[in-house]
């Protein structure tokens, strides 16, 4: 089909320590949202991957993408069509070695998010196929710097919602505009840099309740993180 199609490529489910997102609240609101289809891409674990693919047999007109989200020592990087995850913690280098041995796309996840972006440096020079540009948590400056990156070096700009919760889901979004038939389209698209960023930025005040909700969700868990906490002064 050569129609429009738009997935929110950052979704997290209840299989992250920090959601509790159900499957059937992420398809209500991104049909609501009048999307295609999302990818799940929980923190350092692909276990919800099996859920996933029974909910494609029972929805074959919507897409969704297998993914990960992977915590590395530098910052988080979002990886598509992979079925396993690479192992937490690890240097930027070595998990997009890992991501590309096994197939996989490489996108740098919310690069200029003080807190889990990999900062300036490494998003001018990672060796990734697409960057983030549209991140549903995001400030507006913190997005704007991600998609004028991502067009300098001239690699794919994806958007994702960030959704750990249902009214995020679908904020932001991928724009695939060529043929899509299959999961491999999909990662083409993003290889060959055609795909565009569409969506939201989140308001001061709404970040401002985001960290509040994630403040309470980690007293809940006992303060477990979900990956390293990596800030660097070269974010800016």
């Amino acid at each position: 089909m050569n129609a429009t199609i738009r997935l929110d490529l950052h979704v997290h489910s209840r299989y992250s320590v920090d959601s509790r997102l159900s499957f059937e609240q992420i398809l209500e609101r991104i049909t609501y949202q009048g999307l295609q289809g999302f990818a799940l891409t929980d923190h350092n674990t692909t276990e919800g991957l099996a859920e996933l693919q029974r909910l494609q047999s029972s929805y074959p007109g919507f897409w969704f993408v297998p993914g990960v989200e992977i915590s590395t020592q530098e910052g988080h990087v979002l990886a598509y069509g992979i079925r396993q995850s690479p192992p937490p913690d690890r240097p930027l280098a070595e998990t997009l070695e890992r991501i590309s041995a096994l197939g996989g796309v490489s996108v740098l996840a919310h690069p200029f998010r003080w807190i889990h972006g990999v900062g300036r440096r490494l998003a001018t020079t990672a060796p990734v196929q697409g960057i983030e540009g549209r991140n549903g948590k995001n400030s507006e400056l913190a997005n704007t710097r991600a998609e004028l990156t991502a067009a300098r070096r001239s690699i794919a700009c994806t958007g994702g919602s960030d959704a750990h919760e249902p009214k995020l889901v679908g904020r932001a979004f991928t724009e695939f505009s060529g043929e899509i038939t299959s999961l491999e389209d999909v990662l083409e698209q993003i290889r060959k840099n055609t795909t565009t960023a569409e969506g939201s930025s989140l308001s001061f005040a709404g970040r401002v309740r985001s960290s509040v909700r994630d403040g309470l969700l980690r007293t809940v868990r006992g303060f477990r993180p979900v990956g390293p906490r990596a800030v660097h002064p070269d974010h800016f």
